[in-house]
């Protein structure tokens, strides 16, 4: 069986909420296999986020390099080539970093490539090798796909956030290998800048354990005091999906998702939105999830611990009555 490798996405000397997601993953493709954790980066960080790993794959390998100290997928891709082994299969947390860096990635390897996984089938094997049995959606998470991946020479793998709970296992105990001296020199056409971050707005929605998130489901901004009342019984704040925030119903800086807020609330209330992986990649740390959609084939269900099928105009208030009489 090929070795399973996890690219790491880490900030500030901290592993993204994924990196357990990838190892529960690649446990999927193979239970008897630890996973090895890829990480790049550069100074005291990378260290930490190393040494943080250990307990959930069988190896770290580390990457460390000057120009690595901002994720540029044009080196990270170069680096990862020359270290990774034939065969190798990629997983790699499906966001905007992994949009520039895998299918590339899969060319240089000479590997399939499968974006967007939701779900791992299992392995056929075959007298032709061996073929992986994935899930992935279609018509923006209308229809599941079953597809068959051959993996014979390896594959790159993006897993969309939240779809695999992490695992509850025994430590790995893994060690920290340096593969530093192996990836030589690296150069690209581009490189980093500066980052510039976004005004703080009046509500910070990081800050609460309970949001009152709502999409295109609350159909006209005068209809959002109705999902603040609800936000305000349970001590939480609103939030939304990027819908709202295009329709200049609330400010950028209520937007949950890739190209908004990541957030990390203890419970997440989805009125009217329905799940793209955009949306849900701006939920971390597993948070309890209610969803409310009139539509009950929408995506938000997949991922929900409760669904409630039902018109967000007519539930929200009932439920607000509902929390004031307790």
């Amino acid at each position: 069986m090929a070795r399973i490798f996890a690219y790491i996405v880490h900030k500030n000397g901290v592993a993204d909420d994924s990196a357990a997601e990838l190892a529960s993953a690649a446990r999927k493709i193979d239970a008897a296999q630890a996973p090895v954790a890829v990480v790049t980066g550069w100074g005291g960080e990378l260290d930490a986020v190393c040494e943080s790993l250990c307990g959930g794959f069988g190896e770290v390998w580390k990457i460390g390099h000057e120009v690595l100290a901002y994720p540029n997928a044009e080196l990270v891709r170069q680096a990862l080539a020359k270290v990774l082994p034939a065969g190798a299969i990629v997983l790699v947390p499906h966001a905007h970093f992994a949009t520039d860096l895998s299918p590339g990635l899969s060319i240089r390897l000479n590997a399939a490539y499968v974006p967007d996984v939701l779900g791992i089938d299992g392995i056929v094997t075959s007298d032709g090798g061996a073929t992986l049995k994935l899930v992935r959606q279609e018509f923006g998470g209308q229809v599941n796909a079953h597809v068959r991946c051959d993996i014979s020479s390896g594959a790159v793998l993006t897993i969309r956030p939240g779809a695999f709970q992490p695992a509850e296992s025994a430590a790995a105990g893994g060690t920290i290998i340096d593969q530093s001296s192996e990836v030589g020199v690296l150069s690209a056409r581009r490189r980093y800048l500066e980052t510039i971050q976004p005004e703080a707005g009046a509500v910070d929605i990081t800050k609460y354990p309970v949001l009152v998130s709502v999409g295109r489901g609350i159909e006209d901004p005068e209809n959002i005091p109705i999902a603040q009342e609800l936000a305000d019984a349970l001590g939480g704040a609103v939030s939304c999906s990027r819908p709202v925030v295009d329709a200049k119903w609330l400010e950028k800086s209520r937007q949950v998702g890739s190209s908004g807020q990541t957030v990390k609330p203890k419970v997440y209330l989805a009125c009217g939105i329905s799940g793209s992986f955009q949306h849900l990649a701006g939920l971390k740390g597993n948070p309890f999830i209610v969803a409310i959609n009139k539509n009950p084939k929408a995506p938000i269900f997949r991922v929900a611990d409760v669904g409630i099928v039902a018109d967000i105009l007519e539930f929200l208030p009932e439920l607000t009555t509902a929390i004031r009489q307790q």
